[in-house]
């Protein structure tokens, strides 16, 4: 079996408030890492094998799923690369984002 790293090294900190767009070129890990804040890795194939994610003080890595569960879109959030499938066209993204915020 061949295994490979699909991110390595990522480390960021959003304070209270805040809010964080990863940008970058096509296949650089930013989706596994939104995907693996919110524990939505697929095991097989993925698998988190070191580090920690922390939220309000807790550890989302030892979180049960239904945990899990109320954290997403609640308080996490992620929209995926192809933005017409997470926003509404009636409303501007301005107003979506803010909402969400």
């Amino acid at each position: 079996m061949v295994t490979s790293k699909a991110v390595d090294g990522v480390d960021f900190t959003i304070r209270k408030g805040e809010t964080l767009g990863m940008v970058g070129e096509s296949g650089c890990g930013k989706s596994v890492s939104a995907l693996s804040v919110l524990r939505l890795i697929q095991e097989p194939p993925g698998k988190i094998v070191s580090g920690e994610i922390w939220f309000k003080g807790e550890e989302l890595l030892k979180k049960r799923p239904e945990e899990m569960r109320k954290i997403r879109g609640n308080d996490v959030s992620m929209i995926f690369q192809e933005p017409m499938t997470s926003l509404n066209p009636v409303y501007t993204i301005g107003e979506q984002i803010s909402e969400a915020i």
